[in-house]
């Protein structure tokens, strides 16, 4: 069934989603154009530019977790209003900075109200699309709105850097705040709380200063070696704080953050996995797929952007096709066929050099990456919500989304050191993670629909 079959409520939610969700991926990615006027604006130095993209990511993957839970406990409305109200807000801020100060505090309390946002938008999509078919088409609009912010950020932040000022590609999302804010309290159901329990704190504040420590620990990897106490210290804190964490929801929590019940179902815990390691293929194919056209090929960072449109609309386009097939293959063929398109796709890109055409060394790999995504993505996120009681919804929906944040930082990571040796290494590494997925598959129940 389409969207436009669906009812006049059921299509107000579905946008509200997507338009939720491609807003918090845009803005993870449209700094990127413009941070050379904000350091020159504000007065950046070289290492402090640098949190304008990391305090946004830190705090979204560190607070997705609470953010799922949080939803589950308060109400979806609620938590997707309030995100929206943050997130505002902190653009506004943003867009007004007069410091580098302000700057990164304001992109930090972005990185809250999106991670309040996002597994609020799965948890609206998973209740409000039962029926398979209208499930199916939900999930494929709602990763395809996502695709497209990600790839979009560059073209978005030049036009408004360059036609504007950096200024705007803050200030913009606060019409659009307003607006959903109003779509959600006209079209969600009223918000009242789905349980009557208090928030597992000491749950809550290992899990998030766990998942912020290690994260912040790979991201120092990118400036110093992984020897470094730099890396090692944070990441072996977040360790021992999410290890803190699990004998807390094991052990301790009356009414745990994140039941470890929830890991029984195979659905729940591969999906999770495969999450993890699909992380490093988006990283390879949108940031290096970027690099690649700027640093070898010449492109500036806009022509950059317009070249990966082309697969950025494939890879709406294949995602809207996975989800009528969903329902009727079940999630193995759709990763399996995913998996042949990035062994072809990554092992084609790997041949380009700085003497390449980009139609033949650059465009063809991609849409072939793209597809793959297109084919992935979806399934994977309806596989692991598909079935989930509907009061688990939003800290199911934390899961996945935390899964490929942390997925993609850690890809990134160790895609940044791959790099070093050549990109093509880069796009090798990444052809071998589109089995590992479909090895990992494997272990899916058989009659696994989602």
């Amino acid at each position: 069934m389409s969207s436009q079959t669906l009812p006049r409520t059921g299509r107000l939610i579905l946008a509200l989603a997507c338009v939720s969700q491609f807003m918090v991926i845009l803005d993870a990615s449209i700094v990127n154009v413009a941070m050379p006027s904000i350091q020159v604006d504000l007065g950046f130095s070289g290492t402090g530019l640098a949190w304008v993209v990391n305090g946004y990511l830190l705090t979204f993957a560190g607070f997705l977790l609470l953010g799922g839970r949080a939803a589950d406990l308060f109400g979806r409305r609620r938590l997707l209003v309030s995100g929206l109200l943050l997130f505002a807000a902190a653009s506004l801020l943003a867009g007004l900075a007069t410091s580098p100060e302000v700057l990164v505090a304001a992109r930090v309390v972005q990185g809250i109200g999106s991670a309040l946002l996002a597994p609020a938008t799965l948890a609206v999509l998973n209740t409000a699309f039962t029926e398979p078919h209208e499930r199916a088409r939900a999930f494929g609009a709602w990763s395809a709105a996502g695709g497209i912010g990600g790839t979009a950020g560059a073209l978005a932040g030049g036009a408004l850097t360059t036609g504007l000022s950096w200024r705007w590609i803050f200030l913009i999302n606060v019409p659009i705040g307003v607006a959903l804010i109003a779509a959600a309290l006209t079209s969600l159901p009223g918000a009242r709380p789905l349980r009557r329990e208090p928030l597992d704190l000491t749950g809550a504040l290992t899990a998030t200063a766990g998942l912020a420590a290690a994260i912040f620990g790979v991201m120092q990897s990118a400036d110093h070696e992984w020897t470094s106490v730099r890396v090692v210290g944070p990441v072996l804190a977040g360790v021992l704080l999410l290890v803190a964490f699990t004998i807390v929801e094991a052990r301790i929590a009356v009414r745990p953050m994140l039941p470890l019940r929830l890991f029984r179902s195979r659905r729940v815990a591969v999906g999770t996995a495969m999450l993890l390691v699909f992380g490093g293929i988006g990283i390879a194919m949108w940031y290096f797929g970027s690099l690649l056209l700027q640093n070898v090929l010449g492109y500036s960072a806009l022509r950059a952007g317009l070249g990966q449109t082309p697969a950025a609309v494939t890879f709406v386009v294949v995602a809207r096709l996975a989800a009528g097939l969903l329902p009727r293959t079940g999630v193995r063929p759709l990763i399996l066929a995913g998996a042949v398109l990035f062994l072809a796709g990554f092992g084609w890109l790997s041949q380009a050099g700085s003497g390449s055409g980009y139609l033949l060394a650059v465009l063809g790999p991609m849409l072939l990456v793209a597809g793959g995504i297109g084919l992935t993505f979806p399934t994977l996120m309806a596989t692991v919500t598909a079935g989930v009681a509907e009061d688990d919804a939003g800290i199911v929906g934390g899961l996945a989304n935390t899964a490929s944040q942390i997925g993609g930082s850690i890809g990134l990571a160790v895609l940044t050191t791959v790099a070093v040796g050549g990109y093509h290494l880069v796009f090798l590494v990444a052809a071998a993670l589109g089995p590992a997925i479909a090895l990992v598959s494997a272990l899916l129940p058989r009659s696994s629909r989602a």
